[in-house]
């Protein structure tokens, strides 16, 4: 369908296309014409991002899935010594494209009603965030890819330090920070495999096919550099204990801000330990695996006793997020297909899942402004869609079965258990952590007593929140019941990372 045609560079540039269209627009607008363009801004930006779906999705079903290498590749010489300019897509990146094309649009139109200044910038930055997103997924050079994954810092930052609550600029410079100095580590990292590259394969590069699969790092180094990238990515996802700027950036962020945070951003650490720290560290990463199974079980365990006792719905969404990426780390790094499986369909899942739980707190913040879950109580008499959509969502966080947080959640602990009974442990004792914090929050909010006046007027769900909740609430449901619309497209790669990553450490081994 899209022979001859740079169709990855199409859907990753074309939200910045929008957003200089928007700047120069506005710039040139004169006083009433920048009236009139803080109206129209959400429209242009959903168009666009709309167009960008659309060009998802036919890339997906245009898709091999029986190929395990990356299809679509696009390769131009960028800034010589061997650093190209190079996009594809496997069948991992691939399905993160969707879900970034597909989360975006829908946070652009819940934000044309939450937004109340400065919509054209605010409509920009989105845009380009769509861009470095997708950039990350889809690049094929170490050295775009790592631009990509730091420039996404860049406008979330704006998002939450401009658009966010009373301590957004706290909030936004913690997580700034954190994220930032979490990845210098990995670039110097990059340095020193590119002129390693250079050494062993008589030419420097960065082509990450190439360091994937024609470079030999040898065990003792490959050790320093596991932890140099995994310092970034543990940041990212985040991991316990790197986990505290989360929780901050959630609660000041708007509500588009944390459901792309959570469902987009959480995920480029996941990406980059399956990426890299399996593919070019293999020996490192079997060596490191317990330290990442004690610190997802930790994670799993002590961030769902800390949900337990928040008192803010963000902050404890916040804190399931940390959780629910403890059972991702657990699957990956078990080596194994399920676990594998499991760790990309729970990031996805947990994408469309966490996304949608912030759009519910989103929807009462907006009528009451608050967000304190001692505030509310006795909303199914007022809000009984509402309460549906919550309840929905509320039992696929827990990973009820039936959901698609409950596939993610069982093959995480299926490959786990094959590893250590004594983690898949913890990480069950986590799920039943999970339900009491998740049936506490909904019990107090929906079934609770309603005792504060000011929620007597308070209206159900309007038509623009049911449009944003309905395709979550199908996917979380479809996805729940037919897993194999992912793990069709993910097994042929999957199975050729794992069957890489077992040659290499078997040769390391003899």
């Amino acid at each position: 369908m899209f022979e001859g045609l740079p169709i990855l560079s199409i859907i990753t540039f074309f939200p910045l296309i929008g957003a200089a269209i928007l700047m120069v627009v506005t710039k040139f607008a004169g006083e009433d014409g920048r009236a009139q363009m803080e109206k129209n801004a959400p429209r242009v930006a959903l168009a666009v991002s709309l167009v960008v779906f659309v060009l998802a999705l036919a890339l997906t079903i245009d898709f091999d899935s029986a190929k395990a290498g990356f299809q679509f590749v696009e390769d131009t010489p960028w800034l010589g010594g061997g650093i190209d300019y190079r996009l594809g897509v496997d069948g991992i990146s691939i399905l993160f494209v969707l879900l970034t094309a597909f989360l975006t649009p829908l946070c652009i139109f819940a934000s044309e009603t939450s937004i109340k200044t400065r919509m054209v910038e605010y409509m920009v930055a989105f845009l380009i965030l769509e861009t470095l997103m997708i950039g990350t997924f889809v690049a094929l050079d170490l050295i775009l890819f790592y631009l990509f994954f730091e420039a996404v810092l860049i406008p979330m930052f704006i998002i939450i330090g401009v658009w966010g609550g009373k301590n957004r600029v706290y909030a936004s410079y913690k997580f700034f920070l954190y994220t930032l100095l979490g990845s210098v580590l990995m670039l110097a990292a990059i340095i020193w495999i590119y002129n390693f590259s250079g050494q062993q394969l008589g030419a420097p590069t960065t082509n990450m096919e190439t360091l994937i699969n024609e470079l030999k790092i040898p065990g003792g180094v490959q050790t320093w550099l596991w932890l140099a990238f995994f310092a970034s990515f543990a940041v990212k996802m985040p991991m316990w204990p790197v986990h505290t700027w989360l929780p901050d950036a959630h609660v000041e962020a708007p509500t588009a801000g944390s459901v792309i945070l959570a469902g987009i951003l959480l995920k480029l650490g996941g990406y980059g330990f399956l990426r890299f720290s399996l593919t070019m560290f293999p020996n490192a990463s079997l060596e490191l695996a317990p330290l990442i199974f004690w610190m997802s079980v930790i994670a799993i365990i002590y961030t769902s006793l800390v949900a337990y006792r928040q008192n803010d719905i963000k902050k404890l969404i916040a804190y399931s997020s940390v959780a629910h990426m403890g059972f991702v780390t657990m699957g990956i790094f078990a080596f194994n297909l399920q676990g594998i499986q499991g760790g990309i369909y729970q990031m996805l899942s947990h994408g469309i899942i966490s996304g949608a739980l912030f759009f519910c707190v989103g929807v009462i913040y907006d009528r009451m402004h608050t967000r304190e879950i001692a505030f509310y109580g006795g909303l199914v008499k007022r809000m009984p869609v509402y309460a549906a959509f919550l309840m929905l969502f509320t039992m696929a966080n827990v990973g009820l079965p039936g959901t698609s947080g409950f596939v993610g959640e069982i093959l995480t602990m299926v490959g786990a258990y094959q590893v250590s009974p004594w983690i898949a442990a913890g990480a069950a004792l986590g799920m039943i952590l999970s339900a009491m914090y998740a049936l506490h929050l909904y019990r107090e909010v929906i079934f609770g007593e309603q005792t504060n006046q000011k929620l007597d007027d308070i209206l159900d769900m309007n038509r623009r929140e049911v449009l944003i909740l309905a395709p979550l609430a199908i996917l979380t449901i479809v996805l729940g019941v037919y897993p194999s619309l992912i793990t069709d497209i993910t097994s042929a790669s999957v199975e050729n990372l794992i069957a890489n990553f077992n040659a290499a450490t078997a040769v390391a081994g003899n």
